[in-house]
């Protein structure tokens, strides 16, 4: 039997996964779609909290990540922190749904790179996430 969760078909939309062998390989995959600097995840088992929605630390993550990856893109490259990032939980994400994030640069100064972004499943707010990455000079140790 073909559900909507299965038959949807990442790649063939324009997302590709996001390699990582660090934190991230534990909690995705995640998606990046090159057309909109899109992230996305879809929700397992392994992202539930105790009462079956999607834990909040998960879409923090998955925040942090596609926020921080665009702030990189928006300082030239150069490696970026966060030094602070502020959740605002709004609904909950349910096991199954497919969970988007489209950063946006609020500003970018010489050191520091300010973020937003909605968490979105289709047109239901989950939660929205601002931001600051800290533009760093030399490549962490």
């Amino acid at each position: 039997m073909t559900t909507e969760t299965n038959a949807f078909d990442p790649s063939a939309a324009g997302w590709t996964v996001v390699q990582d062998d660090g934190f991230i390989a534990h909690v995705g995959p995640l998606h990046f779609r090159g057309s909109d600097g899109a992230y996305a995840f879809r929700a397992e088992q392994k992202h539930a909290n105790l009462i079956g929605v999607v834990h909040g630390g998960m879409l923090m993550s998955f925040a942090d990540r596609a926020l921080g990856e665009t702030a990189m893109r928006a300082a030239d490259g150069a490696n970026c922190v966060t030094i602070q990032l502020e959740m605002k939980f709004i609904d909950v994400g349910r096991l199954g749904d497919w969970i988007e994030i489209r950063p946006q640069v609020v500003k970018r100064t010489g050191s520091l790179v300010f973020m937003r972004g909605d968490v979105r499943e289709g047109t239901r707010l989950l939660a929205s996430a601002d931001g600051v990455w800290k533009i760093l000079r030399r490549r962490p140790g």
